[in-house]
Protein backbone atom coordinates (compact mmCIF):
# COMPACT_ATOMS: atom_id res chain seq x y z
CA UNK A 1 0.00 0.00 0.00
CA UNK A 2 1.16 3.18 -0.69
CA UNK A 3 -0.58 6.79 -0.68
CA UNK A 4 -0.35 8.28 -3.88
CA UNK A 5 -1.94 11.53 -4.21
CA UNK A 6 -2.80 14.65 -1.66
CA UNK A 7 -5.12 17.34 -2.70
CA UNK A 8 -5.22 20.06 -0.62
CA UNK A 9 -8.64 21.92 0.25
CA UNK A 10 -7.92 25.68 1.22
CA UNK A 11 -9.94 27.92 2.67
CA UNK A 12 -10.59 31.53 0.95
CA UNK A 13 -12.68 34.46 1.66
CA UNK A 14 -13.94 34.83 -1.79
CA UNK A 15 -13.77 31.96 -4.59
CA UNK A 16 -14.14 34.15 -7.66
CA UNK A 17 -11.59 36.70 -6.58
CA UNK A 18 -9.38 34.14 -5.95
CA UNK A 19 -9.65 32.15 -8.87
CA UNK A 20 -7.49 34.64 -11.07
CA UNK A 21 -4.68 34.79 -8.83
CA UNK A 22 -3.81 31.12 -9.25
CA UNK A 23 -4.79 31.52 -12.76
CA UNK A 24 -2.79 34.31 -13.70
CA UNK A 25 -0.06 34.42 -10.60
CA UNK A 26 0.66 30.94 -10.46
CA UNK A 27 -0.16 29.15 -13.81
CA UNK A 28 -3.27 26.57 -12.53
CA UNK A 29 -6.32 26.21 -14.86
CA UNK A 30 -9.72 26.15 -13.29
CA UNK A 31 -10.84 23.03 -14.08
CA UNK A 32 -14.38 23.33 -12.07
CA UNK A 33 -16.38 26.48 -10.59
CA UNK A 34 -19.30 26.87 -8.23
CA UNK A 35 -20.52 29.62 -6.24
CA UNK A 36 -18.29 28.33 -3.17
CA UNK A 37 -16.22 26.00 -4.52
CA UNK A 38 -13.30 25.56 -7.26
CA UNK A 39 -10.86 23.17 -8.74
CA UNK A 40 -7.35 24.76 -10.09
CA UNK A 41 -5.09 21.72 -11.93
CA UNK A 42 -1.41 22.39 -12.95
CA UNK A 43 0.24 19.75 -14.08
CA UNK A 44 -0.40 16.76 -11.93
CA UNK A 45 -1.21 18.78 -8.87
CA UNK A 46 -4.69 19.74 -7.79
CA UNK A 47 -5.82 22.40 -5.42
CA UNK A 48 -9.71 22.86 -4.39
CA UNK A 49 -10.46 26.33 -3.04
CA UNK A 50 -13.49 26.35 -0.75
CA UNK A 51 -15.24 29.76 0.64
CA UNK A 52 -14.86 30.01 4.04
CA UNK A 53 -17.00 33.15 4.14
CA UNK A 54 -19.23 32.74 7.46
CA UNK A 55 -19.32 35.76 9.23
CA UNK A 56 -22.12 34.76 11.89
CA UNK A 57 -18.97 34.19 14.00
CA UNK A 58 -18.60 37.99 14.74
CA UNK A 59 -22.13 37.89 17.08
CA UNK A 60 -21.11 34.50 18.80
CA UNK A 61 -20.04 34.15 22.32
CA UNK A 62 -16.32 32.57 22.72
CA UNK A 63 -17.56 29.61 23.62
CA UNK A 64 -19.37 28.90 20.58
CA UNK A 65 -17.40 30.72 17.90
CA UNK A 66 -16.61 27.56 15.69
CA UNK A 67 -19.84 25.77 14.88
CA UNK A 68 -20.12 26.13 10.93
CA UNK A 69 -16.55 25.32 9.89
CA UNK A 70 -16.56 28.14 7.08
CA UNK A 71 -15.99 31.22 9.40
CA UNK A 72 -14.09 33.78 7.82
CA UNK A 73 -11.00 33.72 9.60
CA UNK A 74 -10.09 30.26 8.40
CA UNK A 75 -9.43 32.03 5.16
CA UNK A 76 -5.95 32.46 4.68
CA UNK A 77 -4.88 29.90 7.81
CA UNK A 78 -4.01 26.65 5.35
CA UNK A 79 -1.18 26.03 3.73
CA UNK A 80 0.44 23.47 1.77
CA UNK A 81 4.05 22.14 0.20
CA UNK A 82 3.95 21.45 -3.60
CA UNK A 83 7.32 19.00 -4.96
CA UNK A 84 8.45 20.38 -8.19
CA UNK A 85 11.00 19.59 -10.25
CA UNK A 86 13.33 22.39 -12.25
CA UNK A 87 12.81 25.09 -9.58
CA UNK A 88 14.78 27.45 -10.86
CA UNK A 89 12.69 27.49 -14.14
CA UNK A 90 9.49 27.55 -11.72
CA UNK A 91 11.12 30.77 -10.03
CA UNK A 92 11.89 32.59 -13.37
CA UNK A 93 8.39 31.58 -14.36
CA UNK A 94 6.83 33.36 -11.07
CA UNK A 95 9.22 36.14 -10.63
CA UNK A 96 7.45 38.17 -13.26
CA UNK A 97 3.70 38.10 -11.93
CA UNK A 98 4.84 38.06 -8.20
CA UNK A 99 6.73 41.78 -8.89
CA UNK A 100 3.69 42.79 -10.56
CA UNK A 101 2.11 41.97 -7.41
CA UNK A 102 4.50 44.69 -5.66
CA UNK A 103 7.25 41.84 -4.01
CA UNK A 104 10.75 41.43 -4.51
CA UNK A 105 12.26 39.70 -6.45
CA UNK A 106 14.87 38.30 -3.71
Amino acid sequence: MQLQEAIPALPVKDVAASIPYYQNKLGFTLVHVESSFAILKRDSVELHLWAANDETWRKRTVTSLLTSGAESFLAGTASCRIRVSGIDDLYNELTPAAEKCGRQKT
